[in-house]
């Protein structure tokens, strides 16, 4: 059997946040603690006080006489990289406001998502082994805090098309599902895009609401029924719906920078953003563990489907996960994945978990009779 090196520190538990690091200074000890991001300037009495030894500070700025303390205990200071649009070591997973930040005052090109969209689109082709590590810590740290944050979640996915338009029927439909899978107790993921992703995030925000409050929040945004030819203008008018209506439900999504073109929509309560394409795409399927409902879409949805497919047809994670396809005509004559798929399936325990429907409002109950 193999032993451990000795030169890494055994990993102790994540500090997140100013509120975790008083805790765990007062206890008298940060011994093998992960702290990431969090900005400890004002807290150099109580490192150079508290037990560092083999704790790893990633991106947390404290003072020179506390950073020289900390790795003279042992401890492993990776420090915050100047000039980033974006947090490599981030603890937490992005909101609304913290990607659009500045929005209201200088527009969309002035925002945090905007900007890292520029510094991704300048590095990713240069060959810039720095940028390319800044990138991978970026989306492990993402991944890290998306775990974290569905450990023990019910999720459903929900993907479909990016060109569905705010006032249109379609729309309007993708958001009832999302509020009624919430309503059921699911967790709502997207691609975290505009069209039937936003739809379906703004359902499930949705969801505590008295049930014309959606009718509304679709009307008022139908006037603006697409991120182009301004982003900045979709983007404020979903802002508007959420201060009109706060406090609404939680959902998730995980867009990406690779597609920058398509911004994130602001209705998910917690926004897993990536630089790579293939983390993101993989991450959302395999935390969908209660399955994925697939509304009609393009090229991306069809990737999708056979994404989720894969995985089921080898029984790599295990029972395969319901998959329920949205829309007969679509998915047997435009796209015709359905046949596809279902010969994929036959004679095998992915069988019993797919189906086909006519209308959204029958894909809940497919997707109950598929997980009983």
């Amino acid at each position: 059997m193999e032993t451990p090196d000795e030169s890494i520190p055994a990993p102790g538990g994540e500090i997140e946040s100013l509120a975790e690091f008083d805790a765990a200074a007062a206890a008298g000890s940060l011994a093998g603690r992960r702290v990431q991001s969090v900005d400890l300037t004002e807290r150099g009495a109580a490192l150079l006080a508290a037990d560092t030894s083999g704790a790893v500070f990633l991106g947390c700025p404290m003072t020179p006489d506390a950073a020289e303390k900390v790795r003279a205990d042992g401890a492993f200071v990776f420090p915050p990289v100047p000039g980033l649009p974006f947090d490599p070591y981030r603890g937490l997973l992005y909101s609304p406001d913290a990607l659009y930040d500045g929005l209201a005052k200088g527009g969309y090109e002035e925002t945090p998502d905007a900007r890292a969209y520029r510094w991704f689109r300048a590095t990713r082709s240069n060959g810039d082994a720095f940028a390319s590590m800044l990138r991978a810590l970026h989306d492990d740290a993402v991944s890290d805090a998306l775990e974290e944050l569905l450990a023990g979640a019910r999720v459903v996915g929900v993907m479909g098309g990016h060109a569905t338009a705010r006032g249109s029927d379609s729309y309007a439909g993708a958001a009832r599902l999302g509020r009624t899978l919430a309503r059921s107790g699911l967790t709502v993921a997207t691609g975290g895009g505009p069209g039937a992703m936003e739809a379906a995030n703004l359902g499930a925000y949705a969801a505590p609401h008295p049930d014309p409050m959606l009718d509304e929040a679709c009307r008022l945004l139908a006037a603006v029924p697409s991120f182009t030819p301004s982003v900045s203008d979709w983007a404020l008018a979903a802002f508007a719906v959420r201060e009109r209506w706060p406090d609404g439900g939680g959902s998730v999504s995980i867009p990406t920078w690779f597609y920058g073109h398509e911004p994130p929509n602001p209705f998910a309560g917690h926004i897993a953003k990536y630089f790579a394409n293939a983390l993101r795409e993989d991450g959302l399927l395999a935390r969908s563990t209660a399955g994925v409902i697939f509304l009609p879409g393009a090229a991306g949805t069809v990737q999708e489907i056979f994404d989720s497919a894969t995985p089921n047809y080898y029984g790599s994670r295990g029972d395969p996960a319901p998959m329920v396809l949205v829309g007969r005509d679509h998915w047997t004559r435009e796209l015709p994945a359905w046949p596809l798929l279902r010969a994929l399936a036959a004679d095998r325990p992915m069988a019993a978990r797919i189906a086909l429907v006519d209308t959204v409002e029958e894909a809940p109950g497919a997707l109950a009779r598929l997980s009983a």
